[in-house]
């Protein structure tokens, strides 16, 4: 066996899929033992983890080796690595090609935004750092820690002072060599002075030493990391400035100290092309670094949300401590003013909190016993104490965090495009380059060596693959931090991408139009039966249940006093209804269908059932000792926001469905008062993807729902956006998470995806529209016809307005305007 190139020590750690018994453990553990250098392997069932001790160093893909032989699988991890280094979108590229290659991986997207790498599969951290080393980057693990941020927010607060120091020295030296040079040819008299004064060949000479320092101090960046690529046949924009630049600095060499070698008429110094090409790159770079960092401001004040410390209550005296020492059941004080340290709930007090940014909604919340409290928020005006419920990387805020760092590292499908073309650009700028100087060599005008070498370092200089590399995850950068700060969290970034393209916005109608808290309205009981005794039956068998109508029935029993009667045999039918004994006696609860295949007749009640559904509100039978007993309503109050919300969504053109499990007759009554266009009424909670499936011959369908029972439906969506106050496992299945629970994060999230997707669309054009129009321009395409050249001066000027413009252009969405972003205001 060869030695392999990369090894874990000591012990190692690999989470087992498949298996399901103790015969499992040991086939598992036999195949880790067999392998050369491992000592001794503990696999756990009940974790699904094996822990393996190591005598001498192992590849970690033998040991996944060993246990997919025997029919078992280790599952794939993601890990995050920073990388340094990189300066554009080839840089890119050949980080994804080198992480890919590495054996155990099974995808890895690299942002150059955001400067860090996503890597899922089973490769080891050491094996993918070396792969990035070996191509020329740096890379270390991402570390989440609060130190860890400081000193990475330090480090580019370092680096943007080296390049601002840099660019003060490189104008410093440029400008003499400019006005030398350029200033001769410029301004009337100038070349008679320089001549008649310190003469043309001292001139020469200042240009010579002040260029020299120029590439040697604040340009060495370009070679130290555009040469070494060359070298490797793998260029990078650095490469490109590396050799346009040196192709000037040497030519003006040659021309300075043997002009003898060059053919006649084309002795000139390019010495100022050189200077000012390094000068305005460090200039685009400085602009650049500060756009950056404003792109990931929301992040950063997301960070800055987290309280450093919490008033804990122990031993019968009140602690400050420092946050990451405080545990869940903790009692923690709060003052007037202060941030809430940790997620908890309300044990005493009462106060109103500012959500705003958990949320986006504007207005304080009203907080009381029993009332949750979010790490981050703002405590207004009155003291409370909470109980802590939540802790560290398990807060809500932690999570936000996150969702939007996960959802700004994320690689959109648009960027396949611009990864292709990324691929080969540079080495075909390079060749573009080399024919550009042939044919100007052999086919152009005296002097044609320097016409050559003016537009073939002009071509160079002008490509810029930086735009192309900035042009996505900026936008993605900034559309999401604004999305956090208006409670829209994207956890997926291709949702961002294909909420853009929704023609419909299905609706589920409990919690999500409505308030999710049903209240009993109608109690209407067939002849010879108590009302009080229908009610306290009805209620002793809902009490069972934790659907909101049960919960409703169950208020409003314990409202009017009434004693439930003992319960057994309790039932659910899924989709239908209860069935219990309460008080010895048999009770069936739900709606006409569960009747009907019972076999009651609810045709005594029609009348009724049709005014109440005529009312908006849901219908549904008892039945008693084996007869009909009562028809019962339950009334949902629509969200107050509702309304507008739907309105903002057809103003946005688009269709509007409900899907409910409502009788028709109800469904379309509120369809009615909210203005719905389509109505999929009666549908049982496994019937939902069914109903998602038909919506879909409409065009793509963004799907919203808080329950257990959406979370399928979120997923067959083309989108799926959960209300934030809904449950965990909507939330985990949705690709949108709505913090508000109101309906006005979804105009708001389909607007933004739409500003977003426009933004990057307007980014890409500019990018490759400036390339295709300017290295045709650069190559001298406009001589034949106007005798036009570019210099290579001003080719640097565009290639740094060319990423400066795409962050520019990407930092405008801070100021996206959200459709319903101001708050509603009562009548």
């Amino acid at each position: 066996m060869n030695a392999p190139s990369t090894f874990i020590r000591e012990t190692v750690s690999l989470s087992i899929e498949g298996m399901t018994c103790a015969s499992c453990v040991g086939r598992v553990e036999r195949a880790l033992k067999g392998v050369a250098g491992v000592v001794d392997a503990s696999v756990n069932l009940a974790t699904e983890r094996a822990d393996v001790r190591l005598a001498t160093p192992v590849a970690r893909v033998d040991l996944i080796r060993a246990v997919e032989n025997v029919g078992y699988s280790v599952s794939a991890g993601t890990i995050e690595l920073s990388i340094d280094g990189m300066t554009c979108a080839s840089c890119v590229g050949r980080v994804e090609r080198a992480l890919r290659a590495v054996p155990g991986v099974s995808e890895a997207t690299v942002n150059l935004a955001t400067e860090r790498a996503t890597v899922k599969g089973s490769a080891d951290v050491a094996t993918l750092i070396r792969a990035v080393e070996e191509v020329g980057y740096v890379a270390h693990p991402v570390d989440r820690s609060a130190a860890a941020n400081a000193e990475a927010d330090s480090k580019k607060e370092e680096e943007y002072r080296a390049l601002t120091r840099d660019l003060a020295i490189a104008t410093g030296l440029t400008l003499p060599v400019f006005i030398l040079e350029m200033g001769s040819h410029v301004i009337p008299g100038m070349h008679h002075l320089i001549a008649s004064t310190i003469g043309e060949t001292a001139s020469w000479l200042i240009q010579f030493v002040l260029t020299t320092l120029v590439l040697a101090f604040p340009g060495i960046r370009f070679y130290q990391k555009g040469i070494p690529a060359l070298l490797r046949a793998a260029p990078d924009m650095n490469s490109l400035v590396a050799v346009g630049t040196l192709a000037a600095y040497l030519y003006s060499l040659v021309a300075t100290f043997a002009p003898a070698l060059l053919p006649a008429g084309t002795v000139n110094v390019y010495y100022e092309a050189a200077a000012v090409i390094v000068t305005l790159i460090l200039l685009g770079r400085v602009l650049e670094a500060r756009a950056k960092g404003r792109t990931s401001e929301a992040i950063k004040r997301l960070v800055g949300l987290q309280a450093k410390s919490a008033r804990v209550r122990r031993g019968g005296i009140v602690l400050e401590v420092d946050v990451s020492q405080v545990a869940p059941g903790d009692i923690v004080e709060v003052r007037p003013g202060e941030r809430v340290p940790v997620d908890g709930e309300v044990v005493e007090g009462e106060s109103w909190i500012d959500e705003s940014m958990i949320t986006g909604e504007p207005l304080p919340v009203a907080k009381s016993a029993g009332a949750v409290v979010t790490a981050g928020t703002v405590n207004q005006t009155g003291a409370f104490a909470f109980r802590t419920t939540a802790v560290g990387s398990d807060t809500m805020l932690a999570q936000i965090i996150r969702m939007v760092e996960e959802a700004q590292g994320s690689k959109l499908p648009i960027q396949g495009l611009v990864d292709k073309i990324t691929m080969w650009f540079v080495p075909a700028v390079m060749t573009l380059a080399a024919l550009t100087f042939g044919v100007w060599f052999l086919f152009g005008p005296d002097p044609a060596l320097t016409f050559g070498l003016v537009n073939a370092v002009a071509v160079l200089i002008i490509a810029c693959p930086c735009a192309m590399g900035l042009a996505t995850p900026t936008s993605i950068m900034v559309g999401t931090g604004r999305g956090a700060e208006l409670g829209v969290l994207f956890r997926k970034g291709d949702a961002l991408q294909g909420l853009q393209d929704a023609k419909v916005v299905a609706l589920d109608k409990t919690g999500t139009l409505t308030e999710g808290k049903p209240t009993l309205t109608d109690l209407v009981v067939a002849d010879g039966f108590d009302r009080a005794d229908v009610l306290s039956r009805i209620a002793a068998v809902e009490e069972k249940s934790e659907h909101p109508i049960a919960r409703a029935i169950v208020a409003a029993a314990a409202t009017e006093g009434l004693a439930l009667p003992a319960l057994s045999s309790f039932e659910s039918v899924t989709g239908f209804g209860v069935t219990a004994e309460a008080g010895g006696l048999r009770v069936e609860i739900g709606a006409d269908r569960f009747m009907a295949e019972l076999g009651h007749d609810v045709t005594s009640f029609a009348a009724t059932a049709m005014r109440l559904a005529d009312e908006g509100k849901s219908p549904f039978y008892a039945a008693i000792g084996g007869r009909l007993a009562a028809i019962i309503a339950v009334a949902d109050p629509i969200k107050a926001t509702t309304p507008e919300a739907i309105s903002a969504l057809h103003a946005l053109g688009l269709k509007v469905a409900m899907i409910t499990g409502d009788n028709r007759r109800t469904a379309e009554a509120i369809a009615r008062r909210l203005k719905i266009d389509e109505v999929v009424a009666e549908v049982l909670p496994d019937g939902k993807v069914a109903a998602i499936k038909r919506l879909k011959a409409l065009g793509p369908v963004a799907f919203v729902g808080d329950g257990i029972n959406d979370a399928p439906a979120l997923a067959e969506a083309d989108v799926g956006l959960a209300i934030g106050t809904g449950t965990d496992v909507a939330i985990e299945a949705a690709d949108v998470v709505l913090m508000s629970g109101s309906l006005k994060g979804v105009p708001n999230a389909i607007a933004l995806s739409r500003a977003t997707m426009q933004n990057i669309r307007q980014n890409l054009f500019w990018a490759f529209a400036y390339n295709a129009a300017l290295i045709p321009v650069a190559a001298g395409a406009l001589w034949p016809v106007s005798g036009i050249l570019l210099s290579p001066v001003f080719a640097a000027g565009a290639m740094a307005l060319s990423s400066v413009f795409v962050l520019g252009n990407a930092l405008r969405l801070r100021r996206f305007k959200a459709p319903m972003a101001e708050p509603l205001r009562s009548a």
